[in-house]
């Protein structure tokens, strides 16, 4: 599975370079900025992880959303 794959799948708009340029994060989807993590097991939300969301989406003017994909 890919962000782009994962992007489709919800009808999310996709940020080129995955959100190293103007546009934060990974896609946006409705009045969200979302963060694609894709994992083979587990995964840990921290304070750090939960910080950078909030950060890319206030830069958006979004909210903050975390999409996890666990598994091959």
């Amino acid at each position: 599975m890919t962000e782009k794959s994962e992007s489709k799948r919800i009808n999310a708009k996709q940020h080129k370079n995955s959100g190293r340029n103007t546009q934060k994060g990974d896609a946006t989807w409705n009045n969200f900025v979302v963060d694609f993590k894709e994992v083979g097991k587990s995964f840990t939300i921290n304070k750090e992880v939960w910080a950078k969301a909030c950060t890319d989406a206030i830069k958006n003017g979004k909210d903050p959303a975390i999409f996890i994909v666990i598994g091959e």
